[in-house]
């Protein structure tokens, strides 16, 4: 509808520049000036909306300008005055995170420090881990520092007769250049007690997402070598994914299913290559799945040696 109204000539794309963020049921709408969403846009929403028995949330809705922010997502969008645009963690998701901390602390009652800490280690992970691609790390930093404060008062709420040096020879351990990292034992699935360490959130690695190309189109054979790419990366940068090329690579016996050679650890990057072509119908399932130096991935695309089906025959290499 918002397309209809404000995109479908050149004229109006240019003028208003209505566009449309959704997921799931929340959304934002961007424009040219307040008075354009105020008086165009808004109604238009609403009537959508009400046509379908629905309405906009008066305590969630509000206009205002970019250089101001506003929070999607969990997620702060503000245009600083260098002109640059930053997406961060907004003030309440940190807040709602710290405050489940909290509680987790204020429960650890009858827990051992293991299990508090492997509490406390599911939380912190997933809370970087949705926020790693936005810019994160000063307040990854904050965070830690706070989560520290209150683990050293329950510390010493728990032995209020002993000093700090005992309190920390105690509950905090030096790894390697770290000091002060709050440890405790937790026994694994044969009974036998380990050491289990803190988080830090700082040392989740920040990422940059990669717009995808607006013109790649998956059904196209020429953009196959492109999205291949793409799906690499996001296997590399998951615990599922790096798990998945582990299982590849010794399937392979450590070599190139192309030309027999190594793939060495270090040095030239790996490619992912599917035997059947996604544009072609092919999935992500094992038997379609293989590792290829870079070099050979290309060369196949290249030749595009296929037959029917987007098959590419595999080369002469037997594993060992």
């Amino acid at each position: 509808m918002l397309e209809r109204r404000f995109s479908d000539t050149r004229r109006k794309r240019a003028g208003g520049k209505v566009h449309l963020v959704r997921y799931a049921d929340d959304f934002i709408v961007t424009g040219t000036s307040r008075v354009l969403l105020q008086t165009e846009v808004q109604p238009l929403v609403e009537h959508f909306l009400r046509k379908r028995g629905l309405e906009l949330s008066h305590e969630k809705t509000r206009i205002t300008p970019i250089d101001e922010g506003f929070d999607f997502l969990g997620q702060t969008v503000r245009r600083f005055p260098n002109g640059k645009l930053l997406i961060k963690p907004s003030k309440r998701s940190v807040k709602t995170f710290l405050s489940r901390i909290q509680e987790t602390i204020d429960d650890a009652g009858g827990m051992t420090v293991g299990e508090l800490i492997r509490r406390l280690n599911q939380q912190i992970k997933g809370w970087t881990m949705y926020h790693r691609f936005a810019v994160s790390k000063r307040t990854f930093e904050a965070v830690d520092d706070r989560i520290f404060r209150k683990l050293w008062r329950w510390c010493r709420r728990r032995h209020p007769q002993k000093g700090g040096k005992w309190i920390k020879k105690k509950y905090f351990q030096r790894e390697g250049g770290r000091d002060w990292v709050f440890t405790g034992l937790i026994r694994d699935s044969t009974g036998v007690p380990r050491p289990i360490r803190l988080m830090k959130a700082a040392g989740v690695r920040v990422l940059r997402w990669v717009k995808i190309r607006s013109a790649t189109n998956p059904y196209d054979p020429e953009w196959e070598l492109y999205l291949e790419a793409r799906s690499a990366w996001k296997l590399t940068h998951t615990l599922a994914g790096r798990g998945r090329i582990e299982y590849l690579w010794k399937e392979q016996g450590g070599r190139c299913v192309m030309c027999g050679q190594r793939l060495q650890a270090e040095g030239e990057p790996w490619h992912i290559h599917h035997r059947v072509w996604r544009s072609r119908g092919g999935d992500e399932r094992y038997d379609n799945l293989e590792l290829l130096h870079a070099h050979c991935h290309r060369q196949i695309h290249s030749k595009r040696e296929t037959d029917g089906m987007g098959c590419v025959p595999r080369g002469a290499f037997v594993k060992a």
